[in-house]
């Protein structure tokens, strides 16, 4: 049976979008899902369905969550191969670029044009000398960081990617490395 990684957006910041872990679980498996797992109480679960397409899966989860909770939580589905090549992809950006303080990826819900990443990674070039480097991988918008607490001040953070990109839910690569270990192996 096909497994999906899923990310759910903007849960459990501040008192209206509540979604506890346990809650979620039940949501998830009331809407058809098996093996659900969840890790840390930011939206990150694992599931088992028959489904196949990953927009199905995207849209059953959003279905569900939405007559759970009365609030939309956009959902984003990677394979567990798809996410281990998000983080290998990460792994080969932090070479490529020696040092950073911290690594931020957002994961898109469509995959970009070539020419919407192209104008996006050009866009980003010119903030390159102010600390901040960004990579195109797929539906892995990848944010490096040189200064480690310079995040919610960065320029190329989640809302400047979901202006240009589309929907996207932002982790840090060490939860992505986490829930790699965890559930892709």
């Amino acid at each position: 049976m096909p497994t999906y990684v899923a990310f759910l957006r903007a849960i459990n910041l501040g008192a209206k979008r509540k979604f506890p872990k346990n809650a979620l679980v039940a949501a998830t498996e009331a809407a058809g899902f098996t093996s659900v797992q969840t890790h840390i109480n930011t939206g990150n679960l694992l599931v088992s369905t028959p489904m196949r397409s990953r927009a199905k899966v995207e849209a059953a989860l959003e279905k569900a969550y939405v007559e759970d909770r009365g609030f939309e939580v956009p959902t984003i589905a990677f394979t567990p191969a798809e996410l281990c090549q998000v983080v290998a992809d990460a792994d080969e950006f932090a070479a490529d670029l020696g040092n950073i303080g911290v690594h931020y990826v957002s994961l898109l819900k469509q995959e970009p044009t070539p020419d919407v990443v192209a104008e996006a990674e050009r866009v980003s070039y010119d903030v390159s000398a102010d600390g901040e480097h960004l990579r195109i991988r797929g539906r892995a918008v990848h944010l490096a960081l040189e200064q480690r607490e310079s995040y919610h001040a960065a320029r190329l953070g989640n809302a400047w990617v979901e202006k240009r990109l589309g929907v996207a839910t932002n982790r840090n690569l060490t939860v992505l490395r986490a829930i790699t270990a965890k559930w892709c192996s």
